[in-house]
């Protein structure tokens, strides 16, 4: 008799605790924020106006906060993976044609469609402006840090996934700006353009700046194994709660406007649930058309899908106030992003067969 080949146990992935139940961190975060605002109110107004000069709109301890988020995560990126770009550019360019063609220009399709057409009479015509502005800020902000738990989940290229992450960050530096100040613009809201240009130096390219040269410095002086194994993960803690606490400053501004406007959760939330399905279809679709590996495939899909939402927020409270609509509107999508990722992943999980017969292999982007 032949032995019956017995296959060993799909190990399931998960993620870790803080990610895993992110939503409900932020549903707690939005309570606890909510709270404050209402029953502090001459706190909350007192750090509402702590700003880099009169009228920066740059409030100092959101700022601060958002500094301990992003250096950590820009730490992690290694630039270094362009040299290898050419070898297999077709995935690459789908994520960024979806992330800078697509993706900023349908949000702001959607925004106008439903908060100045469809929900208007809801949410009347100056929130209308501001959660359209909001929308189209996320948008205009590819995801960074999340991309590589969606990656791990979907078993995609590891290597390649950070080459689409570092070709968008440098993107960002020179498209972020005038794409988030024309559609803006065009959606009806004045755009203080010096104000937005003052967001992306402080929030991009000094942190972008200060995560390479510390990279690069420590990785020389302590070797890779020493800065990836036991240097970063030491900021983990900093940078979940530095994220907390943001959220729970941004909706103890946002307190009045949750309280008496708390069904506009709901309603923004619509537009940001239909651009994450549209543009990860989009682009999977893409990437199964020109014959994509699905280890390429599915990160990408993740990616046009998924937003840096900590510099969106930073951006909206900067150019409107954290008090604004637009800040709202960008927190919300921190709300709805990893239960709408997940089951991105789980699609993406469920079709691979789809590609196995199509790509022309699936060998690892770096050898």
């Amino acid at each position: 008799m032949h032995e019956r080949k017995v296959s060993p146990p799909v190990q399931r992935k998960r993620l870790n605790v803080f990610d895993r139940f992110l939503t409900l961190w932020v549903a707690i975060c939005m309570v606890v924020g909510v709270f404050l605002g209402r029953t502090f109110p001459g706190l909350t107004d007192a750090l509402r106006h702590m700003e880099f000069g009169e009228g920066s709109q740059i409030n100092v301890p959101i700022a601060v906060l958002i500094w301990l988020m992003i250096v950590p995560m820009m730490m992690k990126i290694d630039f270094s993976s362009l040299m290898g770009v050419t070898r297999r550019p077709k995935g690459l360019l789908i994520t960024l044609f979806v992330n800078w063609l697509v993706k900023p220009f349908s949000m702001f399709l959607l925004g106008m469609l439903f908060f100045q057409y469809l929900f208007l009479p809801w949410i009347g015509p100056d929130l209308a402006k501001q959660y359209t502005a909001g929308v189209i800020i996320l948008a205009a902000a590819p995801c960074t840090a999340m991309v590589f738990v969606w990656s791990y989940l979907t078993d995609g290229d590891s290597a390649y996934t950070l080459v689409q992450v570092a070709v968008n960050d440098l993107i960002m530096l020179v498209l972020f700006a005038p794409i988030v100040g024309f559609l803006v613009g065009v959606s009806g809201l004045a755009v203080p353009y010096q104000v937005l240009l003052m967001s992306v130096v402080i929030f991009i390219v000094v942190p972008l700046s200060i995560g390479v040269i510390a990279r690069t410095g420590l990785i020389r002086a302590k070797g890779r194994e020493w800065f990836e194994q036991a240097f970063l993960p030491r900021f983990q803690p900093v940078a979940v709660t530095a994220l907390l606490a943001t959220l729970i400053l941004i909706f103890a501004f946002q307190a009045d406007n949750i309280v008496n406007n708390s069904f506009h959760v709901a309603l923004i939330a619509v537009p940001i649930l239909i651009q994450v399905y549209f543009n990860s279809s989009l682009t999977y679709g893409l990437m199964w058309l020109f014959r994509v590996p699905h280890n390429v495939a599915s990160p990408g899909a993740l990616i046009g899908a998924s937003n840096f939402f900590e510099l969106a927020v930073a951006t909206a409270i900067a150019l409107y106030g954290p008090g604004s609509g637009a800040a709202l509107a960008t927190v919300v999508g921190v709300l709805v992003e990893v239960p709408v990722m997940l089951s991105v992943c789980a699609a993406c999980n469920r079709t691979r067969s789809w590609f196995s017969a199509r790509a022309v292999s699936d060998v690892p982007y770096v050898t």
